[in-house]
């Protein structure tokens, strides 16, 4: 471990009240990631002991390996969407030995640097994936609430009251885990019959053990497992990274996100040799971690999974008694106070450009009507980086001037901006080729001392130029380009239109 994640044990374990915070928020999540768990593991079609040990492993491993303090990794429901054609079509062994290929994957994206790319990634897809997370788990509780028994809702929001009001009264105990048990007593005690965490599942009554798949180590089995292993992998990191990022800004803390790809990796790979689903960071219950029970070190991580494993090999009975109304009404409270609902008023929205809030809105569509967090982000970046360019390019400008230089009519042409792909394929049609051939002209000069040349469609232009300006029996001269450009140029000119 690094000094800084020493340090923040060290600080954790000498005060009474930080290890009693971290502890209750491990617990708090662990019975949040219990029927989550185990639907995730529906989704995959595995046995849902399956997705309860890899959200144990995950959690555990993540924690000792340098996973962001206070960041919840666990079964996902982006991970098992990806994977389940896997285990449909050719089985369990096979779903374990691209789980633990693609935790392969993420430790060399992490060592090829992958991370670097999060750079790239404005604030409004930043913002839109945020919003789109905060609205796929309130939708995600909406099956809960339907065909249920109608004290379910008044449990519901009870539920509420209690997580949104205790802490105005206290925040000793995270008001998550007092809704949880004084709901769980009051059912029980009162014989109310509402849907438990039991009907969602069969738990696991021992420890998993190591699980070796049986599949052929040769290159048929490479070609079926690697596409889907390399889809899990990027899917997974995506998803790893920018809840990473999210923590950075609520803890207002740094993160070393190369140090979080490989440690996702190393936990798929423990994972899947224990026989687990796989997965990668749970934006829910990392804001009941962060925001929700106030936990800031990896301390809450590590005993999220073991409070997991405990809760549901040893205490089952107990767990199975939890009603599904109140992790209900704490998983809406997650949406809640996850939604940036500070990006959607009409002020915010007022003074933002209409490109930000339409790339915000658009990966909110994205990854809502996908249920994707790659796709999501990649069209929402994809956008972004159109709108960019669009806007850009009519920032290059060309300004035509005539005057007598040396006793010779010269027609300067003045060219401000950056010069790329987007900005230059009109910049051909910005010139006077005909005028500047006439008998008042003897000479043309074009000058960049206000541009760059970025890439080779600037430099092709250039040539298309240049050969327009001969083809009118005149030679055009180039002036005040700057020492990158003149190199991109004399690498490239006259060697891209032939």
């Amino acid at each position: 471990m690094t000094p800084e994640q020493l340090m923040s044990l060290r600080v954790t374990f000498r005060s009474p009240r930080r290890l009693l915070t971290e502890s209750l928020a491990g617990l708090v999540v662990a019975l949040a990631l219990i029927p989550e768990a185990i639907a995730f593991s529906v989704i995959a079609g595995v046995d849902p002991r399956i997705g309860l040990f890899a959200s144990f492993t995950m959690g555990v491993v993540t924690a000792i390996v340098g996973g962001r303090p206070a960041m919840i990794s666990a079964a996902t429901g982006a991970v098992a969407l990806v994977i389940a054609p896997v285990m449909k079509e050719h089985g369990l062994d096979y779903l374990i030995a691209t789980i633990i290929l693609a935790g392969v994957f993420q430790i060399i994206l992490a060592i090829l640097g992958v991370t670097k790319l999060m750079r790239f990634i404005p604030r409004s897809v930043m913002i839109g994936f945020v919003n789109a997370l905060a609205i796929l788990v309130f939708m995600s509780q909406m099956p809960e609430l339907f065909n249920v028994p109608w004290m379910v809702y008044p449990i519901v929001i009870v539920g509420l009251v209690i997580v949104f009001g205790l802490p105005r009264l206290t925040t000793a105990i995270p008001a998550p885990l007092v809704a949880i048990v004084a709901i769980t007593l009051v059912t029980t005690l009162g014989n109310i019959d509402v849907p438990t965490v039991s009907d969602k599942g069969e738990l696991p009554d021992s420890l998993p053990g190591f699980f070796l798949p049986n599949v052929p180590l040769n290159l048929e089995t490479f070609q079926i497992i690697a596409p889907f292993a390399l889809s899990m992998a990027l899917v997974g990191l995506l998803e790893s990274l920018m809840t990473a990022k999210l923590v950075d800004d609520i803890t207002d803390t740094r993160s070393n996100k190369t140090r979080v790809s490989w440690g996702q990796g190393a936990a798929n790979i423990v994972t899947g040799f224990l026989g687990g689903l796989g997965g990668c960071a749970v934006i829910g219950q990392t804001m009941i971690n962060v925001k929700g029970s106030g936990a800031r070190s990896r301390l809450s991580t590590f005993l999220a999974g073991v409070f997991l494993l405990v809760l549901v090999v040893v205490l089952g009975d107990v767990v199975g008694m939890i009603p599904m109304a109140a992790l209900v009404a704490v998983m809406i409270f997650v949406s809640l106070i996850t939604f940036d609902w500070h990006s959607i008023r009409p002020s915010t929205l007022k003074r933002l450009p209409k490109s930000e809030t339409a790339v915000m809105l658009i990966t909110v569509a994205a990854v809502v009507a996908t249920h994707n967090l790659a796709v999501g982000v990649g069209v929402g970046v994809l956008t972004a980086m159109v709108l960019f360019a669009r806007r850009v390019a009519h920032f290059a400008t060309v300004e035509r001037t005539e005057l007598e230089l040396n006793g010779e009519n010269v027609a300067t042409y003045t060219v401000d901006g950056e010069l790329f792909f987007a900005s230059s394929n009109d910049l051909y049609t910005q010139f006077d080729y005909a005028k500047d051939s006439s008998e008042g002209i003897d000479r043309v000069i074009i000058d960049l001392h206000g541009s760059h040349i970025w890439d080779a469609s600037t430099v092709a232009v250039l040539d298309s130029v240049t050969e327009k300006y001969r083809n009118h029996g005149r030679d055009v001269e180039f002036i005040g380009l700057n020492e990158a450009s003149v190199r991109m140029r004399e690498r490239l000119a006259g060697k891209l239109n032939s």
